[in-house]
């Protein structure tokens, strides 16, 4: 009654409640329609209210791209897809005349891109990459974790809540407990070189998946022997290119036990596995494969001092010696090379399938490199030519800093290459071996790639072309012959 009486218009002078009351009768049929009417009116605007499907302005990337370079006379390049495979919604409606920069913001930005400006009229759009910040942005989340702890106790309950995050995420139980029970294990021949030996193994680790990869030994007697693993990268090659031999062969020639092996996907282990490198899954099962193999040279050469064990490994590699260090705390001395920054997590599914750079509220691969590592010596090598550039000024006092709360920031060392490009080249090798030598307690005089023979690639496979099975003989684990 109320309601209806507030909408009515003002009763005219004289009139009496018998008639109001008839006004209303009348009012309240009409009612129902007209507060709907009075809803859509006043509603605010929403959806339903923007154009719809049919008026969208609709174009394709690829000519909203063509009409942006002839405005603004520049060029631009679409990297790692076609533009004609997109299209955009509102396309005219997003150019600023008056800036090409907040044209290609608000041209990007609803597909998921990002532009980048190379210099002169130079432009380059691409994909978003979950993986990869701007090295500014890189500087800005160690300043900001760097603020998160200022002494060891505090640091102490960063790294254990990155630790436990970071091996809850990866999930490695349930490939553990999927490792075959009685693995079988093929040792190729035994072949010997100036001052070391190679031989081929393939370890079963998952039930009739192999891991391949070469043992370089020292021929000299010598008792207790440290032990070097090298997961490979992703240059061509794999663990067979030379680069890789001469590194393997003068540890070997030093004094140590060198294991490497292939990446997931590549080389001989990839005929038994059953997705190629780029399935997300390879993250995991190449970090298992790291895990194995270790476990397998430590039961298989009881020379092999277990309180000198190190890892070093290039570009991809240097991520599954990160992974291998989370997993095994037995490996006290690293060596990352050309990678690990916070800007950049690695852009293949190996490296970065599983998001570790998110953990514990937000960190980066620096800080989970210090989580597993400090205060135990560490040597990153780094250069001017890829991303690894900001390492003098950007990682390398971060991790000063907490190696700092122990008293040990002399441990963790970065040495900066900047003539160099993306690479394990002979410069990063020596550094390497004078890093090793220091910290392991190998013979330098000995580090002369010279006298290492590179074998032809067929002379390092475990596989024989075509064959079905590794070749070489069937040994028990943990026996070397």
């Amino acid at each position: 009654m109320y309601l209806c009486l507030f909408f009515l218009p003002e009763s005219p002078p004289g009139a009496g409640s018998r008639e109001l009351k008839k006004i209303c009768r009348m009012k309240r049929i009409a009612l129902p329609a007209f507060l709907l009417s009075l809803v859509v009116c006043l509603a605010p605007p929403c959806v339903s209210g923007q154009p719809g499907p049919a008026n969208r302005f609709r174009r394709s990337l690829a000519g909203v791209l063509s009409g942006i370079e002839e405005r603004f006379d520049v060029r631009i390049d679409c990297r790692k897809f076609s533009p004609d495979t997109l299209a955009l919604d509102f396309a005219e409606m997003r150019i600023r005349p008056w800036s090409v920069s907040e044209t290609l913001d608000e041209v990007t930005r609803p597909l998921d891109l990002k532009w980048s400006h190379r210099g002169g009229n130079r432009y380059r759009i691409e994909l978003y990459e979950y993986y990869r910040r701007t090295p500014e942005q890189g500087r800005r989340i160690l300043e900001w974790l760097s603020a998160e702890y200022d002494d060891r106790e505090s640091w102490e309950r960063r790294r254990a809540a990155v630790l436990r995050e970071a091996r809850e995420r990866l999930d490695m139980q349930p490939l553990y407990d999927s490792l075959a029970a009685d693995p079988q294990v093929f040792l190729g021949e035994v072949r010997r070189f100036d001052g070391y030996t190679t031989q081929g193994y393939a370890l079963e680790t998952l039930p009739g998946v192999f891991v391949c990869g070469t043992v370089y030994a020292p021929i000299r007697p010598g008792g207790r022997r440290p032990l070097i693993v090298s997961p490979a990268g992703h240059w061509p090659g794999g663990r067979l290119r030379p680069d890789q031999q001469y590194r393997m062969a003068t540890f070997a020639r030093m004094g140590a036990v060198a294991v490497d092996l292939d990446i997931v996907g590549w080389g001989d282990g990839a005929r038994t596995v059953p997705f190629p490198h780029e399935d997300p899954r390879s993250m995991r099962l190449q970090a298992l494969w790291s895990k194995a193999v270790t476990d397998w040279a430590v039961a298989s050469r009881p020379e092999i001092d277990t309180t000198r064990m190190a890892a070093t490994g290039g570009s991809g590699g240097a991520t599954h010696v990160l992974l291998l260090a989370l997993q095994d705390d037995r490996f006290r001395v690293l060596a990352p090379v050309v990678h690990l920054v916070a800007h950049f997590d690695g852009g293949c599914p190996c490296e970065s399938a599983v998001p570790l750079s998110t953990v514990a509220g937000g960190s980066c691969i620096p800080e989970l490199l210090a989580a597993v590592a400090a205060p135990n010596p560490l040597l990153a090598v780094s250069d001017s030519g890829d991303w690894t550039a900001s390492w003098p000024e950007s990682e390398y006092p971060y991790l000063q800093r907490i190696w700092g709360f122990y008293g040990a920031a002399e441990r963790v060392r970065n040495v900066h290459l900047p003539d160099e490009r993306h690479d394990y080249g002979a410069n990063k090798r020596r550094a390497v071996y004078e890093f090793f030598a220091r910290e392991l307690g190998l013979d330098l005089d000995r580090a002369d790639e010279s006298r290492v023979t590179v074998q032809e690639e067929g002379a390092l496979r475990s596989f024989p072309e075509g064959a079905p099975v590794p070749a070489g003989r069937r040994v028990k684990y943990g026996k070397r012959r």
